[in-house]
């Protein structure tokens, strides 16, 4: 079967470093499967970034680079992070590779790149993503093995994931906003596990706290199930909350029953 490449990257999609990625791929390995994922994600935002990985839930085994990079060129390093799944995650160390793995059996082992042997010398120092990553991505689908690349690092040495798994406490889940599509949907931290330990109805009214900001929304199955242009809450309207509600990726949500 073809090697499984996904990318993503804060590059957009007029971005010429895109198709760069690619073809660079396909000259180490032209049998590779190639899939761009996302490259809208929002400039420098390993928030999104992380979610954006974690999504590849719904792939086949593969290797998924992440190219959201504010550090680049500096002493940040370039990693390889190996799940139980049997996936490989490229990319910067600054935390978007790290939740993913979360919900991919959780993480066997991480490795440095820094073997010039897996490097498209000379290396750019704004763009790593060609370089470094794409390159890196390309060896692993011919098979180098993780060793190869360089230095196996801790785990605790790495950056950590910038958001945790929300959980309910006390009858309310404290969250934050993960992501924001062009629809004005938000998405927040919680996985459905551990929604549906709120024991919530169909229909039921929902409290958001953003700050000293409130407002209530029904919990429902599909958009349909409200008017156009009413807000609502289900797991994983038209019309878009964020103009009704202003709302950053990052930024706190309290959610409970009303």
């Amino acid at each position: 079967m073809r090697p499984l490449i996904t990318l993503s990257s804060d590059f957009e999609k007029q971005s010429q470093g895109v198709g760069n990625m690619e073809g660079v791929i396909y000259s180490i390995n032209p049998k590779a499967r190639v899939i761009h994922l996302m490259h809208g994600i929002p400039v420098f935002d390993v928030v999104s970034a992380a979610r954006t990985m974690e999504t590849v839930f719904h792939f086949p085994v593969g290797i998924h680079v992440c190219v959201v990079d504010p550090g680049v060129g500096t002493e940040r390093k370039g990693i390889i992070v190996k799940v139980k799944r049997g996936d490989f995650f490229v990319g910067p160390d600054n935390g978007c590779l790290m939740t993913a793995p979360r919900m991919l059996g959780g993480i066997e082992q991480i490795v440095e790149v820094s073997n010039p042997k897996f490097l498209r010398l000379p290396v750019s120092p704004i763009f790593h993503g060609r370089d470094v990553f794409a390159t890196a991505a390309a060896h692993l689908s011919l098979g180098v093995q993780m060793e190869e690349f360089g230095p196996e690092l801790k785990v605790s040495k790495c950056v950590p994931a910038p958001f945790e798994e929300a959980k309910v406490i006390n009858g309310k889940i404290e969250a934050i906003a993960i992501h924001k599509n062009h629809f004005g949907s938000i998405h927040l931290n919680v996985l459905a596990q551990e929604w549906n330990k709120l024991g919530l109805a169909l229909g039921e009214e929902i409290e958001l706290v953003v700050g000293r900001k409130k407002l209530r929304a029904p919990f429902v199955k599909t958009f349909g199930d409200v008017k156009p242009g009413k807000l609502l809450i289900m797991k994983d309207n038209r019309g878009s909350f964020i103009k009704i509600f202003p709302l950053k990726v990052g930024e706190k949500v309290v959610v409970k029953t009303a």
